[in-house]
């Protein structure tokens, strides 16, 4: 298995983690369980927005397409930031970083090579001696 393809089914294993969140978040609002319907109708729509995005960056790391490297590679510094987050403040929880962080990490850095390894190969292409 190539490092693109890594990198493609960690992206695949975040896109079902949002999938699963936004399974619960329909779930709460079923239930009631909501302080503002309108905000968790929200919430819930930028979460289908996000897995349906990351689903695609998935697909197209997988296919070799720089697109897909690129977002992939901006939704692995979201989830840094999310991290970072879970580390500060009255709760902070150094553990949950941890678990946040690592799979971002090593999917942020597979993900850079597969781009660093993609120009090599369109720089090759082409060039006359």
């Amino acid at each position: 298995m190539t490092v693109r393809l890594i990198a493609a089914a960690i992206l695949a294993l975040e896109a079902l983690g949002l999938a699963v969140l936004l399974v619960w978040q329909v779930m709460a609002m079923l239930a009631g369980d909501t302080g503002s319907l309108a905000s968790a109708i929200a919430l819930a729509t930028l979460t289908l927005v996000g897995a349906v995005a990351v689903a695609a960056f998935a697909a197209a790391t997988a296919r070799d397409q720089s697109w897909g490297r690129s977002g992939g590679i901006v939704v692995q510094a979201l989830i840094l930031a999310v991290a970072l987050g879970e580390l500060t403040g009255e709760n902070a929880n150094p553990a949950a970083a941890a678990l946040i962080a690592a799979p971002a990490l090593v999917c942020a850095v597979l993900l850079i090579l597969t781009v660093r390894a993609a120009g090599r190969q369109e720089g090759g292409r082409g060039q006359q001696p």
